[in-house]
């Protein structure tokens, strides 16, 4: 009997949710937005990040509020878990296969997500 692996199985549901996320942020106006495929990596906790950034803690809030409002209209889905909204350096918002990081950019500097999984494979990049 063949199985299929759960990240294998939830591959169209990523990318789709990973789509609204990502429009969620553009509704907001975040900037540098990455969305990081960690499928193939052993170790992941996750399929997916998408990483972007908020010009203020307030912004980085609101970015949060759009992408949770957006997905929950569109496809019926609650995060996991939120983190951080308190002090809006960096939330993240985590739907299990999807983890979302929105920080300042002073934040995204200093923890620089995308090269702790830089064998990660990009999926989409904004400038």
């Amino acid at each position: 009997m063949k199985t299929i692996s759960r990240k294998k199985e939830t591959l169209a549901t990523n990318y789709s949710l990973g789509e609204l996320i990502v429009e969620g942020i553009e509704d907001k106006k975040g900037i540098k937005i990455v969305r990081l495929d960690l499928r193939d990596i052993s170790d992941a906790v996750c399929n997916e990040f998408i990483i972007c950034e908020g010009t203020s803690t307030t912004h980085v809030n609101a970015i949060a509020d759009s992408v949770t409002d957006k997905v929950k209209k569109e496809s019926g889905e609650m995060p996991f878990s939120m983190e951080g909204m308190r002090q809006g350096e960096w939330v993240l918002v985590d739907y299990v296969d999807t983890v979302l990081h929105i920080f300042t950019h002073e934040k995204r500097n200093f923890y620089q997500l995308e090269d702790l999984w830089s064998d990660a494979k990009i999926i989409s990049k904004s400038a």
